[in-house]
């Protein structure tokens, strides 16, 4: 931690066999229960993965899955008014790309599809896949203990989504807005792992993936298990994504083992990443090489 600019950092390793993790939070508070941390675009997954592996109903539209994974050609992002964002993201027009480009403007169009779709909103669809400790941050616990994330207008974020879109548009958005505790992230990815049967469909996709793309099912990929934020020593049948705050998971689905890593990255710049990129690959490399 001394070589962080950043106060709070929890890990947890996943064994997906034995179904059962070990964890731990490092922080400057005595804290009485565990905090809970901007998940940032972890959102992402928890919402929009999770809807492909358990409603894949929903993605026999072709341009659903070009959404899910990058390739329908929208921008990476920008600012978005609370009045008339729904009109601007579904105005874009979709055209399948040869390569996938991150974007959160992705990531909102393909939820207002999905609840055009089955006429629900997202969440309701999702949140029984997570567990009791994950929240949207408007829903958080008053008793929640948040590590501050940065500033806004001059005030300390803490308890309330970073990223500027979520928190203007306010509302459950698919690119940010989830809150949890290093427990509640791996508790739910437990629980994804259990429907064995969706992470066979998953771990055939990842085999079959084309290196030069990245994205399978909304999850981020390992293109050189050498060279990785997932720390090297992974197999290419990894998964997992990142999120802007400093916070990330992986699995393994060759090694059955899986890893969470939470950070307040952001608490006091967001531009120097390169300490929170060591701290991944150096955990991710441990990790690996533990198995």
């Amino acid at each position: 931690m001394k070589d962080q600019h950043f106060s709070f950092c929890a890990v947890s390793v996943i064994d997906l066999v034995k179904e059962d993790f070990s964890s731990f939070v490092i922080g400057p508070d005595d804290l009485a229960t565990s905090p809970y941390f901007d998940l940032a675009s972890l959102t992402k997954p928890f919402c929009l993965s999770l809807t492909a592996l358990f409603h894949p109903e929903l993605f026999k539209e072709k341009k659903n899955l070009w959404l899910l994974n990058h390739r329908a050609g929208l921008p990476i992002g920008g600012r978005l008014s609370k009045d008339n964002w729904r009109d601007q993201i579904q105005n874009y027009s979709l055209e399948l790309t040869a390569t996938d480009t991150y974007s959160d403007y992705s990531a909102l169009r393909l939820m207002l599809e999905i609840e055009r779709q089955t006429g629900k909103s997202l969440y309701s669809l999702v949140s029984k896949y997570w567990d009791k400790e994950i929240y949207h941050w408007q829903s958080l616990p008053s008793e929640a203990y948040c590590p501050k994330t940065g500033f806004r207008a001059g005030h300390s974020i803490r308890g309330v989504v970073h990223d500027d879109n979520a928190y203007v548009l306010q509302g459950e958005l698919s690119h940010a807005g989830l809150f949890g505790t290093i427990e509640g992230v791996s508790r739910s990815i437990l629980k994804w792992s259990k429907e064995s049967q969706k992470f066979l469909t998953l771990k055939n996709d990842l085999a079959e993936l084309p290196k030069e793309r990245r994205f399978v099912s909304g999850f981020d990929t390992v293109s050189d298990p050498m060279n990785t934020l997932a720390g090297a020593g992974c197999s290419r049948l990894t998964f997992g994504h990142l999120g802007f705050t400093g916070t990330s998971f992986w699995c393994d689905l060759e090694k059955q083992k899986a890893w969470v890593l939470l950070t307040n990255a952001t608490e006091n710049y967001w531009y120097q990443r390169e300490g929170l990129k060591n701290l991944r690959q150096t955990l991710g490399k441990m990790i690996w090489q533990s198995t």
